[in-house]
């Protein structure tokens, strides 16, 4: 499917979304005390909750965004309701933006545990030995994240109810707390003067000292007011910077075509003329996205671990946290603090500016203003796609930020090589006696 066409059912579902929020918000205000008249009071024809005093009316008080949400519930009763429906319901319940809430859902891969249990005839066991993998060793060191010498199916579990997965966040965390350039590449030089500021002067820090630093100004001055309104969620939902209204491919569909110039304008690449004997990885992600900055040097390590093996490339999307829309201070004390770019121009150098911190291994494309790739793919605000040799999506990642996870990737990226190394080596030749 051409991106254009993506595109314009992108603005229909826009305009369906905007017109039933404003439909049910209309309905809500119609009684300037926000009360919703019961059942009984709309069935009998007594008059609304507003009548004047004397008159019979029994009501209830139901707050307007929660009236919005159930109206939007009830309209897709018994259906699937779209992403940005959901979006849009959990915003209106009060949604911070949290892991689980609204669209934030796992990835999606077409190699799970069931998948690789089957490959190496391991169904009835609980483990894989590394003589099972029939692959290289490298593949099942990848595989096996704990480092116990073994791969169960909790290795490939990264839903964020997982043990690993949620200690990997706090991790992730506290390199952002000590990580004062904001690149996502701790220095040894800024894990000496964390220590420094921890032990205050002594050769050792205890865990008091550890928390007191990691935690200082935690509820007060940078990050105190990171949490957005209802209405700064919704703007940014309708502008595309909490993400695309557009679900993106599915997984094992087509992988929409594109052609995107670099940021230093000197080349279009084309994601057609890509294909080959090598899988293809896309990275969405944009300045202004905290985690994006913090996980991205994972991607880049991928990127040179498997550069022989496969093709990556990265594509510049709109601005998640501009200072014109929800402004994050966990920004502005690292020295992010930018308006959303109005041109293409504008958002080039942005882009060329994420590029010179983040020093990118892989080729950097910057999408068009209005979006036309970051919406085909959902991209917005961080999102990974693995695209097979046959231009199908065989990995797409769950909605950044929560769902931009470089190790689960990875795993998909070493058992689609894993999948075409078993098919296309030669069948073992019978022997005669």
């Amino acid at each position: 499917m051409r991106i254009q066409e993506i595109w314009r059912r992108t603005r229909i579902q826009f305009s369906v979304g905007a017109i039933a929020f404003v439909c049910s918000c209309s309905q809500l205000y119609a009684d300037p005390n926000g009360a919703v008249p019961s059942a009984a009071a709309q069935s009998t024809n007594q008059p609304p909750a507003n009548a004047p005093p004397g008159g019979p009316s029994e009501t209830i008080h139901v707050p307007p965004e929660q009236a919005a949400a159930d109206w939007l519930e009830k309209a897709f009763a018994g259906q699937q309701m779209p992403e940005s429906v959901q979006m849009l319901a959990a915003i209106a319940r009060g949604s911070q933006m949290g892991p689980g809430e609204g669209w934030f859902g796992p990835g999606q891969t077409r190699y799970d545990w069931k998948w690789l249990a089957r490959t190496t005839g391991a169904e009835a066991a609980a483990e894989i030995a590394p003589e099972q993998l029939r692959g290289p060793k490298e593949f099942f060191d990848r595989l096996d994240r704990n480092r116990d010498g073994r791969v169960t199916a909790s290795d490939l579990d990264w839903s964020d109810r997982n043990p690993y997965v949620q200690q990997y966040y706090l991790v992730s965390r506290i390199l952002r707390r000590m990580n004062k350039k904001g690149d996502g590449r701790l220095t040894r030089d800024e894990v000496l003067a964390f220590f420094d500021r921890a032990a205050s002067g002594r050769e050792y820090a205890t865990s008091a000292d550890l928390a007191e630093t990691l935690l200082a100004g935690f509820g007060s001055g940078a990050g105190a007011n990171d949490g957005p309104t209802a209405e700064t969620l919704v703007r940014g939902l309708f502008r595309g910077e909490i993400g695309s209204l557009n679900a993106g491919p599915a997984l094992n569909a087509a992988a929409p075509d594109f052609s995107l110039k670099t940021q230093d304008g000197k080349q279009t690449i084309r994601l057609g003329e890509l294909g080959g004997p090598k899988p293809i990885v896309l990275v969405f992600g944009n300045f202004t996205c905290g985690p994006f900055r913090s996980m991205y040097p994972l991607v880049d390590e991928l990127c040179k671990r498997y550069q022989d093996r496969a093709t990556f490339l990265a594509v510049y999307v709109r601005e998640a946290h501009p200072t014109d829309g929800w402004r994050m201070e966990s920004n502005d004390a690292v020295g992010v603090e930018l308006a959303q770019p109005a041109t293409y121009d504008e958002r080039v150098a942005v882009a060329q500016r994420c590029q010179a911190t983040l020093n990118y291994s892989m080729p950097l494309v910057v999408d068009e203003i209005n979006d036309p790739v970051g919406n085909a793919y959902s991209g917005m605000p961080a999102r990974l796609y693995l695209i097979d040799c046959e231009g199908k999506v065989a990995y797409k990642s769950g909605r950044g930020p929560f769902g931009f996870k470089p190790g689960e990737l990875e795993q998909a990226l070493v058992l689609l090589l894993l999948d075409q190394q078993l098919n296309s080596a030669p069948p073992i030749a019978e022997t005669t006696e």
